[in-house]
């Protein structure tokens, strides 16, 4: 099977990364994925949430947002309240990025992660984790005098990448015409050590057996070991971790 612009069944979607995209914001990371393009801002508050006034860690948050013009047709703005799939996602964001934050070594501050979905072509929430990493990096480095100690600060490195089951085939990084008529459908984070922080996984018809599952996650470890890679190469001497 060829797929979409003669992809191997292990390749990612050519991938570019501009830092630094806007100037109001510490942490600032456009990034591109094949069609799929997700702005990632991080925002420093010198302060914690309410619930956390009498403890001196820090905190890490995310919120995500998919523009009108992403999507064909046209995505509702959403007004008020965030709706349950945008929720879910931001919740996956916080959590992947809180695993590889020291929030001791952060100090009493919270750092605002925003992905902004400009495209949608498939993996907007595992691109805005992999991007959303590097500008919360930017971000921390943006206050290192205020910081005791900022390579206390990251645990470690965070990716995600998607991998399903597609046409009986095992693929990586699915856009979004592999990713809606796929027979499996998972999301994968992960730190740069090959440590996983979270598995989404569903069998869109039918069932899955664990010999799929487990070349799923070979897969998804290959292309999380290439971001990684590039994440590094992205921020060379800003590079927060010693290994």
């Amino acid at each position: 099977m060829e797929r979409f612009n003669g992809r191997a069944a292990d390749e990612l979607r050519p991938i570019s990364i501009e830092r630094g995209f806007t100037g109001s914001a510490p942490g600032s990371i456009y990034i591109r994925a094949g069609r799929t393009t997700v702005l990632c801002t991080a925002s420093v508050d010198e302060s914690q949430p309410p619930w956390m006034r009498d403890d001196e860690q820090g905190w890490v948050t995310a919120e995500y947002n998919m523009l009108p013009g992403s999507t064909s047709p046209r995505k509702r703005r959403e007004r008020g309240k965030t709706d349950s799939r945008s929720t879910e996602i931001q919740r996956l964001i916080g959590r992947s990025l809180r695993a590889a934050v020291n929030m001791h070594a952060l100090g009493p501050r919270t750092i605002t992660v925003d992905c902004d979905v400009l495209e949608a072509d498939g993996g907007t929430r595992t691109l805005s984790i992999t991007g959303g990493w590097l500008a919360l990096a930017d971000a921390v480095a943006s206050i290192a005098t205020e910081i005791p100690d900022t390579s206390a600060v990251f645990r470690g490195s965070i990716a995600a990448v998607s991998v399903g089951i597609y046409q009986e085939q095992v693929l990586l990084d699915l856009d979004y015409s592999e990713d809606s008529a796929a027979e499996v459908d998972m999301n994968v984070v992960m730190t740069g050590d090959g440590e996983y922080v979270e598995i989404q996984g569903t069998a869109e018809s039918g069932t899955f057996c664990r010999d799929l599952l487990n070349r799923q996650l070979e897969l998804a470890e290959s292309g999380i070991a290439q971001l990684t890679s590039i994440q590094r190469e992205t921020l060379g001497e800003r590079w927060p971790l010693n290994t």
